[in-house]
Formats: structure tokens, C-alpha cells, sequence
């Protein structure tokens, strides 16, 4: 090619070889341009044939620089040749090298351009241009011994093949394999890799490469020159995204002539004399056990490395050895067994606890006075783990204490003491020890103390207490609570820390509900009361507030939050898997129809690992039968032993139904068809089901034992077909009343008493459902058809005075909102107790005084009554 035959490389080559002194000082008879002179030396240094003397004044060549002097082809491909030895491919190298070094033989005539351009189009090749140059001489080598000369030269012209070209081609080829063989290189018989082609023909072009734009069909070549690959090469319609190409020719722009693609790492292995690096994010890296850092390599500015992790020791080993100290010794960022660490290590976190505990920062030194301890002890050559480990095993033998910290080392000096009792390792609650731990990192989930439950203890930890915080920070907490108050109500406690302190040393913390003794103090001291409304919590400081963080048996968190209660009822699934391995010892049962299965436990405990599982077994009701189940809790234990005993007993006991039949008068048996929720003898069951419970009760409630369960079986026998007739006439009445109440509520109804009937019905919604008789209790029939009595009142008035009746609704209204609210703010467990389900009973009987006073109610009921006793099942 022109640049090729242009360049004075080879003319600086030979010279050099001669010994003929200077190019630049040769008494030419015209004088070659100094700039070519430069681009000639350039080229030679980049193939690695002449090397400048130390006063970069001359040059002289190179063991491959005089090889190259010895090829008839330019030096850019005679350096290819050359390589080709290592690679196995100096056939492929010869063939290739040859081509370039004439006028390309394939002929593209202006008239003939498509034809020409099909002929040729089945040599090349997808990925390489060079490649095509192996293709067309095997396909004439097989061509030139299959015809004679003449019709060889028929071929060529029928085929667009210059065949002046083609000799010329054939004569420097073999010019090349008599060099090569007079130089000892052996010449490969069987086809060579692409691979290797390629790279061999890399040594020769390395300042020819190009890396293709990410977004445009252009490359940035050497030393940020942008070229195109010329729209006759195999590679223009589908360009790789590193290429070299063996020439760059300038016209109307730059293009790359004669292709390949290559890959980045090619170019690394044989252009170590040109290649820069650079370094970046030198870091410590634990697993490595040494400092990494990012290199990038670049050849004429382009990166064949982006980013490489190397390491960094050998670059710079002065950061290096201060990096693995700050790192590694210093944070710990090191997995190592030796003992110094391990034990500088547990006296840094105890130190670093007491930073937590007492939420202060100027208690452990910094990490400057921790880098010179061992700055001083430490070895200038130790730059890694490795050196370290070396260094370590002599130095230790006579010296096994160099590096041990002293605790008090570790802590400034003036920092105050910390008290153990005022900052505690665990929480106690019954014969629970409950481990704690610190964080002082203020927005973070858990900053402040944090309670560790074990799984199988959650289902045991009480809520109550943990309010009173640690003793290290009730003080604040107290101050806190003080100024969460309204002002008008917080200026009776000024100033809030004299209160708080005051009241700390009076009560005795955990007797009771911290609010509790807050009020009663504060009263005591002042002669003020403080609701309980007025104390508001969201604007105490998180850090006040205990975490509770629920652990497996590996210590591994699976949630934490600041309410106990909603992680229990989270979690409850796990609890009750961990009940599951106490049930494998045999005490769940199933398909039980009679009490076969001697005393039942009212709680049960297994030793699981190193805790004591609780769990609280109950008889469950299953229709058919009964089973004995675990409960992580002795409320729904009740709940579910109450079901489960009163269907043990109806599967003992013949039904009531016949002697109901008998008993019942008619009208009342007629006014159980006035149930509109079912069937009536869902109805009836329903009956039954009550004086099941109503007896239970009156017999002290859920038995034990076979003997108890004997016992109430026989005393449930002999009563219940009396109390189901008994129930069976309220229900009657009950039924009545809503049938003629529902009568009244049919039709067209005016405006103004809309609201009035609505609640009405929401009302008695509540009262009168499917399974009513159960749910309400036999105790509340009365109390029920007394409410159904006082809506029949209700309804007289609404239709006199209906302003009345809505003013009388809004403030029942606002009750029952306030109840809502409360309630929904409860466990669910907690919801079914009795205490929680008398307020219900309270609003309605609000609802009578409102209503149908004159019907009365058996106590003195108000709307304050009503929150007051909602407060106190709070507290």
C-alpha cells in the first residue's frame, strides 16, 4: 500500500544495520523531510526494532530489529512475520504479509464494479479482510495446478485477478519462505487458529487499532484519530467493536482499509513496551487480604483495560502498608485467627458499648492513636496479610504481647464511668433473662436499647414494664413524657427535670404502669390531674422507646419493632411452629368423641435447646369430633377450651330437640320461624349451644379433668333440656320484637327520620345475627329484648321529634367512634375478654338512657363512664 511504500522506516532500518550513522546527519543528495524521519523512528519503536541510547541522542538495533533488517518486506510486516513463529501460522503470516506489500491483485473495473465485486465476494470472510488474502492464494494454488499457464491466465482475467499482481504476489512469498527458512523458522503445514493469525499480524499495526463509538459507525483510533472501515471491506456492513486495519488512507475522511476484528486483551501481551497505566481507588479489600486497586491500560490513549482489580503493593507499598493498618488492624476489616486481634478486637466493642450505652462519642479513642500503636510496632516492609503473617511468626516468638491493647489505652482520659447498674446487659421478667444491647445511631430503626426475645420465649414476654425503660435513661424518658403535655397542663411540672427527678426518687419503677405512677405523682406534688389523653408519646424521642427484636436460635434477627404486640401477632405463624415440636411428644390429639385422654394440662412446658417452650393446650371443637391443640397464649387458650368442652359435652348428651318439641308452647315454636337468619333448626342449635355455655358457667366454668368432665356431664344432662326451653321463649320474644320492628321500618319513609332509622338498624345488626343466642351469652338475652324494647320507644319519638332523636344519636355517635378506635388499637386476643366486652354492653345501655329512659338501666351510665372505663382497661 502507498503509506506503506512511503514510509522511511525501512530505509532508518537498514541504515541502522549498516551502521551509516544518523539518518537526519546522511549527506542525502535531497534530504528527506524531518518529519517523515520522526514518523520513520516512531515506527520502528513501536515494533520494537531500535532502542535509543541514555542520552536518547541515537539509536541501535535490537536483537528483532536486526532479524527484521533480514525480511525484503516492509518492516511493519516483516514484524508480523516474525511473530507468526510463536503463534504456529508463518504460512498464513507469509501469505498475508506478501499482499500487502503490492497493489491489491483483485481488480474492480468502473464498468464492470458489481460483477467484479460478485467474483471476489466468495473469498471473503465475516471477520477478517485478511483472511480473504489466504482464501484467494489457496483458491489460485489449487487453480494454477489444475491448468496450464495460459488457461491460468484466462482464470484470472475471468475472475477480475490482475495476473502481473499475482506473479508479483507469488515471487515475494516465496522470496519470504527462503528467508524464513534461512533464518530457522518453521513453516506451519495445517491451518492456523484465528486467533493467532490475528495477533501475530497485531505486532505490526499495533498504532493501527480502533475501538468503535458506541453510538456512531466510527472508530477512535491511535493517538485520537477518528476513522471510518472503508466501504469495499467484508467488515463495513456489520463493524466489530474493536478492529485493526492495515492501512488509513485520507480522502473526502479517514478510512481503514483491509480489516479485522480483534479483542482488547490481544494487544496487552504484545505491546508491553507501549502500553501506559493508571491507578485508581486504591482500597483495602478483607478478602484479598491486601490493598486493590483499579488499573487501566491504554495503548495510543485507547483502554484495552477499562478497569482491572490489580494488586496494589508493588505500586505504591508506603499507602499500602498505612491501609492495612487502618483497615485491617485498626477497624478490623480482617478475617484472621491471630489471637492479639481477636482479643484488641473484644476490648474495642466493649469500649464502643459503652459509647452506645451512654450515647455520648468521647469515650473510645480515635483511630489515629489506634494507627500509631501499631505504626511503631509494625515492620516498614509489611504492606498485606501476607507479609504480615510472615513478619508476625518470627516477631511473636519472642515478643507475643507487642500488640495487645490495654483497655485502659483505649479509653480517653476524663471519660466518665459507666455503671453497670444503670446500664444493664439483660432485661429480667419472671424467670426470663432477656439479653440487651445498645445503639447509639439516632434515625436508625433501632437506636437506643433493644430487647433480644428468643423465638420460642416470645409467646411468654409481657409487655408490661418495658415502658419504664433502663435506669440509665428513665430520667430522660420522665422529662420527655413531661414535656409531651399540652402547655396549659405541662406549666404546672416547670422546671420538667426537678419533676422528673423528683418523682424517681418517690416511686419504686415496674410496681406500676409507668403512666400510672406518673399521674398519681404529679397529683400528689401539685394538686393537678393529667389525663390520660394528654401524655403523647410520638413526641417522645425514639431512642426513648424500647426495641424489641425477635431472634431464631442462631441469634439472627427476624423482625423487630417498638410494639411487642404487633410482633407477636406477626410472628405468630413461627410461634406456633415452635409449639409444633413440643406437640411431636404426642400431646396434640385428634377425632376425640369422648374424654379419653386423662388430666389436660392448663399449661405445658418442654426444654427446646437452651429455652423452656410454653405453650397452653385446649380441647377445639371440629364439629364431629374434638381435638387437643397447643396455644402460644392463654387467652385464646380459654377461648378455644370453652368451644371445645361445650361440643365434647353435646357429643355425650342425647339431643334436646324432642323434648323442646314437646315442651315449647306454640307460639313460641311459631316465633322461632321469625328468625331471619337461617333455617330454625340452626336456630335451635343455637339455642342448645347457649344452655351448654349457661351451665359450664354456672358450674365453674371449663373442667380439667376426666373426673370434672364426669362430673359436668351429668350435671349438664340432668338441666339442659329445661334451659333449653327457658332460652328457647326469650328467643321466641326476642324474634317477636324484631319482626314487629322490622314491620315499622318497611316503607316510605321520611327525610328527616333517615339517619334515625339507619342507626336503627345498624343497631340491631349487632344485636339480633346469625348465632346471635351463642354470641350474646344466655346472660344477655334479657338485656337484648330490653334493647329491641327500647328501640320500639325510640321509634315512637323519632316520628314526634326527630332534631331530638338526632341529637341524642350524634353524641352515641361519638361514644361509639371513641370505643372503635380504642378497640381496634388492642391485641385481638385481648378484644375477647370480658372486661373488653362489657363497653359494647355499656353503649347500649347509653343508648336506653337516651332513648327509653323510662325503661331504665340496672346502672348509672353516662358517656364519661364510658371512657373512663376504657382508660382503665388501658392502663
Amino acid at each position: 500500500p502507498e503509506i506503506l511504500r512511503t514510509n522511511l522506516a525501512s530505509v532508518i532500518l537498514q541504515m541502522t544495520a549498516l551502521g551509516l550513522g544518523d539518518i537526519a546527519a546522511f549527506p542525502f543528495v535531497e534530504a528527506p523531510d524531518k518529519r517523515n524521519i520522526q514518523d520513520g523512528v516512531r515506527l520502528l519503536e513501536e515494533l520494537g526494532a531500535i532502542t535509543a541510547d541514555e542520552q536518547q541522542t541515537a539509536y541501535k538495533l535490537t536483537p528483532l530489529g536486526r532479524q527484521l533488517s533480514q525480511l525484503p518486506v516492509d518492516p511493519r510486516l516483516a514484524r508480523m512475520v516474525l511473530e507468526a513463529q510463536k503463534h504456529g501460522c508463518v504460512r498464513e503470516a507469509m501469505i498475508i504479509t506478501s499482499a500487502l506489500s503490492i497493489q491489491d491483485p483483485r481488480e474492480r473495473p468502473v464498468d464492470k464494479q458489481q460483477a467484479s465485486d460478485e467474483k471476489h465476494r466468495r473469498f471473503h470472510d465475516k471477520e477478517s479482510d485478511f483472511l480473504a488474502f489466504v482464501n484467494l492464494w489457496n483458491y489460485l494454488g489449487e487453480q494454477q495446478k489444475a491448468l496450464s499457464s495460459n488457461q491460468f491466465r484466462r482464470l484470472c482475467r475471468t475472475d477480475y485477478l490482475n495476473y502481473l499482481r499475482v506473479r508479483e504476489w507469488q515471487d515475494i512469498y516465496t522470496q519470504l519462505r527462503q528467508v524464513v527458512k534461512e533464518l530457522g523458522i518453521p513453516v506451519n503445514s495445517e491451518p492456523a487458529e484465528y486467533r493467532e493469525i490475528h495477533v501475530a499480524l497485531l505486532t505490526g499495526l499495533l498504532s493501527h487499532i480502533g475501538m468503535k463509538d458506541a453510538d456512531k459507525q466510527e472508530y477512535t483510533g491511535a493517538r485520537n484519530a477518528r476513522f471510518s472501515i472503508f466501504p469495499g471491506s467484508g467488515l463495513f456492513k456489520k463493524p466489530p467493536k474493536w478492529t485493526m486495519v492495515a492501512e488509513l488512507v485520507e480522502t473526502s475522511r479517514l478510512w481503514g482499509r483491509i480489516a479485522a476484528r480483534i479483542e482488547p486483551e490481544w494487544v496487552e501481551p504484545v505491546a508491553q513496551h507501549l502500553i501506559k497505566r493508571s491507578y485508581s481507588e486504591p482500597r483495602w479489600e478483607r478478602a484479598q487480604g491486601a490493598v486493590m486497586a483499579t488499573e487501566k491500560v491504554t495503548v495510543y490513549g485507547l483502554p484495552i483495560v477499562a478497569a482491572r482489580k490489580v494488586n496494589y503493593s508493588q505500586i505504591d507499598p508506603a499507602l499500602c502498608r498505612e491501609l492495612f493498618i487502618r483497615h485491617a488492624l485498626v477497624e478490623g476489616d480482617w478475617q484472621t485467627r491471630h489471637a492479639f486481634f481477636r482479643e484488641n478486637l473484644k476490648l474495642r466493642a466493649e469500649v464502643e458499648e459503652l459509647e452506645h450505652k451512654s450515647r455520648r462519642r468521647d469515650i473510645l479513642v480515635d483511630d489515629d492513636t489506634l494507627f500509631e500503636f501499631y505504626d511503631q510496632r509494625i515492620s516498614h516492609d509489611v504492606i498485606s496479610a501476607r507479609h504480615f503473617d510472615s513478619w508476625w511468626k518470627k516477631i511473636s516468638r519472642e515478643t507475643p504481647d507487642l500488640l495487645n491493647f490495654e483497655k485502659s489505652m483505649l479509653i480517653k482520659e476524663g471519660a466518665e464511668k459507666i455503671s453497670k447498674l444503670d446500664y444493664p446487659n439483660f432485661w429480667h421478667q419472671g424467670n426470663l433473662k432477656l439479653r440487651l444491647s445498645y445503639q447509639f445511631e439516632p434515625g436508625a430503626d433501632a437506636d437506643g436499647v433493644t430487647v433480644h426475645i428468643p423465638l420460642p420465649l416470645l409467646n411468654q414476654v409481657d409487655e408490661s414494664g418495658f415502658e419504664w425503660q433502663i435506669p440509665g435513661l428513665r430520667r430522660e424518658l420522665v422529662i420527655a413524657l413531661i414535656k409531651s403535655l399540652p402547655k396549659p397542663v405541662r406549666r404546672n411540672f416547670v422546671p420538667a427535670p426537678n419533676y422528673a427527678e423528683a418523682f424517681l426518687g418517690r416511686v419504686t419503677p415496674l410496681e406500676l404502669p409507668l403512666l400510672d405512677a406518673l399521674e398519681r405523682e404529679l397529683r400528689r406534688m401539685t394538686g393537678v390531674t393529667v389525663d390520660r389523653e394528654d401524655w403523647h408519646w410520638d413526641q417522645v424521642p425514639e431512642h426513648l422507646k424500647i426495641t424489641f427484636r425477635v431472634v431464631n436460635d442462631k441469634n439472627k434477627k427476624l423482625q423487630e419493632g417498638r410494639s411487642l404486640a404487633e410482633l407477636k401477632n406477626a410472628l405468630k405463624g413461627k410461634v406456633q411452629e415452635t409449639l409444633s415440636a413440643v406437640a411431636d411428644d404426642g400431646i396434640e390429639q385428634s377425632g376425640l368423641h369422648i374424654w379419653s385422654f386423662g388430666e389436660l394440662p392448663e399449661s405445658y412446658e418442654q426444654k427446646r435447646g437452651n429455652y423452656k417452650v410454653k405453650a397452653w393446650p385446649a380441647l377445639v371443637d371440629e364439629r364431629d369430633s374434638v381435638a387437643i391443640k397447643l396455644f402460644d397464649n392463654p387467652l385464646e387458650q380459654q377461648q378455644a377450651m370453652w368451644c371445645g368442652l361445650r361440643r365434647l359435652l353435646l357429643l355425650n348428651i342425647p339431643s334436646p330437640i324432642k323434648y323442646l318439641h314437646e315442651k315449647l308452647p306454640n307460639k313460641a315454636k311459631l316465633g322461632l320461624y321469625f328468625n331471619p337468619y337461617g333455617k330454625v333448626l340452626e336456630l335451635i342449635d343455637d339455642c342448645i349451644a347457649c344452655g351448654v355455655d349457661k351451665l359450664i358457667d354456672a358450674n365453674g366454668g371449663p373442667v380439667w379433668s376426666e373426673a370434672g368432665f364426669t362430673a359436668l356431664h351429668e350435671k349438664v344432662r340432668a338441666e339442659l333440656n329445661d334451659t333449653v326451653v327457658d332460652i328457647a321463649k326469650q328467643v321466641e320474644r326476642i324474634l317477636t320484637t324484631v319482626f314487629n320492628i322490622n314491620k315499622r321500618l318497611k316503607g316510605r319513609v321520611d327525610m328527616s327520620m333517615a339517619l334515625g332509622l339507619s342507626d336503627i338498624k345498624a343497631q340491631m345488626s349487632g344485636l339480633v345475627y346469625r348465632g346471635f343466642v351463642t354470641g350474646n351469652g344466655f346472660k344477655r338475652l334479657g338485656d337484648t329484648l330490653r334493647y329491641l324494647q327500647a328501640i320500639e320507644k325510640r321509634l315512637e319519638k323519632l316520628a314526634v321529634d326527630p332534631h331530638r332523636d338526632r341529637a341524642q344519636m350524634l353524641k352515641v355517635e361519638s361514644v361509639q367512634q371513641a370505643w372503635q378506635q380504642w378497640i381496634n388499637k388492642l391485641p385481638p386476643a385481648r378484644r375477647e375478654d370480658d372486661d373488653v366486652k362489657e363497653i359494647r354492653w355499656m353503649i347500649e345501655e347509653l343508648r336506653v338512657s337516651y332513648f327509653a329512659q323510662q325503661l331504665g338501666t340496672p346502672y348509672p351510665i353516662s358517656d364519661k363512664r364510658i371512657l373512663q372505663a376504657m382508660d382503665q382497661i388501658t392502663a
